[in-house]
This record gives C-alpha cells, sequence and structure tokens, in this order.
C-alpha cells in the first residue's frame, strides 16, 4: 500500500489551513508543499511563512518540493519553518553542485529529496543515491496542478525501483503530478511507495475516499 502526500496547490488559498486540517483527517500520510517562484516554473505559489502556519496545525510530515531557481539560497528558512523533506531539482541553476545542495538539507536535520523532470534522466542520480532519501519523478511538466500524467514516466519508476533495489536503500519513490484514481494502480505497481494526490483528492467529492484509492486500500 502506497502513501499519499496531498497537495494544497489547488485548493482556494483562502482556507488554506481548513484544507490542510481536511486532508489531515481524511487519512494523508503526508502534506506536499509546491513552492513555485514563477522562474524556474511558470506559476507562483507561496513561501516558507505558509510552512510554518502549516507546521502550527498538523502533525503530519510536511512534504517541501522547492520549484524554484535558487533553491540552496532559502534551505534553511524552509528547514526552520517546520519542513520534514525538503526536495530540490537538478535542473534549478544553483543545483548545479547537487551533493552540496543534498549536504545542506541534512545538515539542517531533514531529509533530502532529488525531483527529476520528466526528461530528466536517472543518470543524473548514480552518484548520490546513498545520500538522499526521497525521489520524486515529475509525472508532467511542473507548474500547474490537474495536468494528464505522461505514460512514458511508468517505465521511468520502474528503472529507478530497479536502480534502488539493486542497491539495497529505502528511498521512497514519489510520483507527483497527474495522478488519479484511474491511474493510481499503475502507478503502484510500476515501483511508486508515495503519490501525491492534488486535484484527484481535493476536487473529490469524498475525498477520504479518493485518499483510500491512491492507496491501494
Amino acid at each position: 500500500m502506497a502513501k499519499v502526500s496531498t497537495s494544497v496547490l489547488t485548493a482556494d488559498f483562502a482556507y488554506l489551513g481548513d484544507m490542510v486540517k481536511m486532508l489531515e483527517k481524511a487519512g494523508a500520510d503526508w502534506i506536499h508543499c509546491d513552492i513555485m517562484d514563477g522562474a524556474f516554473v511558470p506559476n507562483m505559489s507561496f513561501g516558507w511563512s505558509a510552512i510554518k502556519a502549516f507546521r502550527k496545525i498538523t502533525t503530519l510530515p510536511l512534504d517541501v518540493h522547492l520549484m524554484i531557481a535558487d533553491p540552496l539560497r532559502y534551505i534553511e528558512e524552509f528547514a526552520a519553518a517546520g519542513a520534514d523533506f525538503i526536495t530540490i531539482h537538478p535542473e534549478a541553476p544553483s543545483c548545479a553542485h547537487l551533493h552540496r545542495g543534498v549536504a545542506k538539507i541534512r545538515s539542517c536535520g531533514k531529509k533530502a529529496g532529488i525531483a527529476l523532470n520528466p526528461s530528466t534522466s536517472l543518470d543524473v542520480l548514480e552518484y548520490i543515491y546513498d545520500d538522499i532519501d526521497l525521489l520524486i519523478i515529475m509525472g508532467v511538466n511542473p507548474g500547474f496542478g490537474g495536468q494528464s500524467f505522461i505514460p512514458a514516466m511508468l517505465k521511468k519508476i520502474e528503472a529507478a525501483a530497479t536502480r534502488i533495489a539493486q542497491r539495497g536503500l529505502a528511498i521512497e519513490i514519489e510520483v507527483d503530478g497527474g495522478v488519479t484514481v484511474k491511474n493510481a494502480a499503475e502507478i503502484r505497481s510500476a515501483g511508486a511507495t508515495v503519490l501525491v494526490g492534488g486535484t484527484a483528492v481535493v476536487e473529490a467529492e469524498n475525498p477520504q475516499e479518493a485518499i483510500g484509492f491512491l492507496k491501494g486500500h
């Protein structure tokens, strides 16, 4: 059974606190926080002040996904705000030295994640698997919620699961983008251990039921 990290990206920002509380009651395992700067991706969301606010109202792990051009500049702020996982993109300009970014996250006492855009090869992880706790495979090109899953990502998930298993590592494989109750089973079967539930949960008539479907109940 997979974990579900529920995203509030498509929620009404006027009621984010209420949404986080609702998602926790509905059975979410983590809260997925999409941080976007309008530069690395063509959209903007919220910053560490929102993470700090979420930390006050939930005990669930905060899964902070930095889709920003200069994530290394802000790792300490997100760590101090209460993030549990901090994930960075190797495609971001300031992550040319990827190991340095991962080391900085860990030095703050947080779990470190790497997120890969759809066209980015798993090869970038070859010498860093031992240093990460989470791998996010983007099922869509990042920036907006509600996009359709890119089918070719199933092979990427399978390849990642194989490489991680061969190394005997306990890295969570999270799939972010385009996850629905209809494709959740094949995404789990490919090797995903965490599914990001955004539109599929937030806009569902019964969020608790939707989370159950994504988990594989």
